[in-house]
């Protein structure tokens, strides 16, 4: 079957405030640079919507036929905690007594597998901040040269804030009504020309870890000049679209956007990045993910609920990527049966052959259509959900799943592996099918409950019993 056209996909640019289409500036491909992690601690699932946007934003440009390049950062250094005092890895290798770089390694391979296990196609290239020094260093200098930066009577380099005309055009912020001290930034006794300037490459001090020699001597990028750096190098200068999360808008990618700009070779006016993207924050039953609430959940938990991570997946779809979206247990659970049932129905649609039909081709239309529209994935789930109950062909359905699945990533054509099933058990629901055959209710409820013992859950649905593991 011909796949849908080539509609363009239009999101919702920060910048401008518009919804615009996405296109590749060099009519080849289309290029994207998304945050990455700070490979500190795991990234919770908070983190992982941001990277399945990323995702989901590829899947549907490739599903259009366009070539797609994206690149995601390893923050590995320079990203300092929010009490202005410690870069996040240094702060993580004394509390853990361990190499900084063994720490970062870790938790950048437990970052790969967390993605791998949502499905979220690799990036075609990870720099890491640490292993791009000498990028930020040129960078850095073509700025001093340019007058946009200076170095400060303590040795480190600050970018020169009012020299950038349109500083706050992306967060809404405005110079002269910032205050003093604004997150990540850490105390500067006066070093700075202007309270909102922000530093290039501190000096080290008597920090003796990660640090690097330069002509303005000893010290460690800053956080912000890692992601101009890397994302103009790799991505060739100016890009199509930036990725992040809501929370990165101000001040690292206001202050990205101030470095980028004087950094490419149309610097008239002209920007860097052609849009910017941001998800919205994830709460999880009510409230905010945090270590003070006890409630960060990673993608581990999930899994040791026996829930399958897909579900999360699942369940950011179910949501617009621009509204804050309220997570909880008991969906993850719902998610979960769904996507078996929708797996176990496709293994029955797999006895008859593929029918590609003009309907068929029409609803994945349809679907790439809502997918295109500021990814409007709500509406491709509740499309998705009412072919289950359509009057569609079994062929047809298997049809449009093996269109789609692709581009939903849910691995739809797969039986996920579950633990098997106990002689035991299957002697319980054997005995429970007899029983509601006889109309046995009473035995039919107390071997539910000698199942439910060995954490068995039953259901029972116009075609018979079925059963799956229970999700504690």
């Amino acid at each position: 079957m011909k796949r849908a056209d080539a509609a363009p996909l239009a999101i919702y640019d920060t910048l401008s405030r518009e919804v615009r289409e996405v296109v590749a500036s060099d009519s080849q491909v289309v290029r994207i640079y998304c945050c990455g992690p700070t490979v500190y601690r795991d990234a919770h699932i908070g983190n992982l919507r941001t990277f399945l946007l990323a995702d989901l934003v590829r899947r549907r440009l490739e599903f259009s036929g366009l070539k797609v390049k994206l690149v995601q950062n390893i923050t590995d250094v320079g990203h300092m905690s929010e009490d202005f005092e410690e870069d996040k890895i240094i702060a993580a290798s004394k509390a853990e007594r361990r190499d900084p770089y063994s720490i970062a390694r870790e938790y950048e391979e437990r970052f790969h597998r967390d993605c791998h296990a949502l499905n979220i196609a690799p990036a075609d290239l990870y720099p890491r901040a640490s292993e791009c020094i000498s990028l930020m260093i040129d960078a850095i200098s073509k700025l001093m040269a340019e007058g946009f930066a200076y170095k400060g009577e303590d040795g480190s380099v600050y970018f020169d804030a009012t020299q950038f005309e349109s500083y706050g055009a992306l967060s809404g912020n405005r110079l002269d009504a910032l205050k003093p001290g604004h997150r990540y930034e850490f105390t500067e006794a006066g070093a700075k020309k202007f309270h909102a300037d922000w530093a290039l490459w501190k000096a080290a001090g008597n920090r003796r870890e990660m640090i690097w020699d330069t002509p303005w001597g000893n010290g460690f990028p800053g956080w912000h000049i890692e992601c101009t750096a890397m994302s103009l190098e790799y991505l060739g200068g100016k890009f199509d679209l930036h990725i992040g999360g809501i929370d990165l808008r101000f001040p690292h990618h206001e202050n990205e956007r101030a470095q980028s700009n004087p950094l490419i070779e149309s610097a008239n006016g002209d920007e860097a990045v052609t849009l910017w993207l941001h998800g919205e924050h994830l709460l999880f039953e009510g409230r905010k993910m945090s270590k003070s609430s006890g409630n960060v959940v990673l993608v581990k938990d999930v899994v040791e609920r026996g829930i399958d991570p897909l579900a999360l997946r699942f369940c950011f779809m179910e949501n617009r990527y621009r509204s804050q979206m309220d997570l909880s247990w008991s969906s993850l659970q719902a998610a979960h049966l769904v996507l078996e049932r929708w797996r176990k129905s496709y293994q029955e649609w797999l006895t008859k052959p593929a029918i590609h039909s003009e309907l068929v081709g029409k609803k994945v239309a349809e679907i790439a259509h809502h997918f295109g529209e500021d990814l409007d994935t709500p509406q491709v789930m509740l499309k998705l959900r009412a072919v289950e109950k359509s009057t569609l062909e079994p062929g047809e359905k298997r049809a449009l799943f093996e269109a789609i699945d692709p581009l939903l990533g849910l691995n739809l054509l797969q039986i996920r592996t579950s633990r098997e099933l106990p002689d035991q058990a299957k002697k319980l629901i054997d005995e429970r099918a007899k029983a509601r055959r006889d109309r046995d209710f009473a035995k039919s409820d107390e071997l539910r409950d000698q199942l439910a013992a060995l954490g068995i859950e039953v259901r029972d649905t116009s075609g018979g019993q079925e059963w799956s593991w229970r999700i504690n």
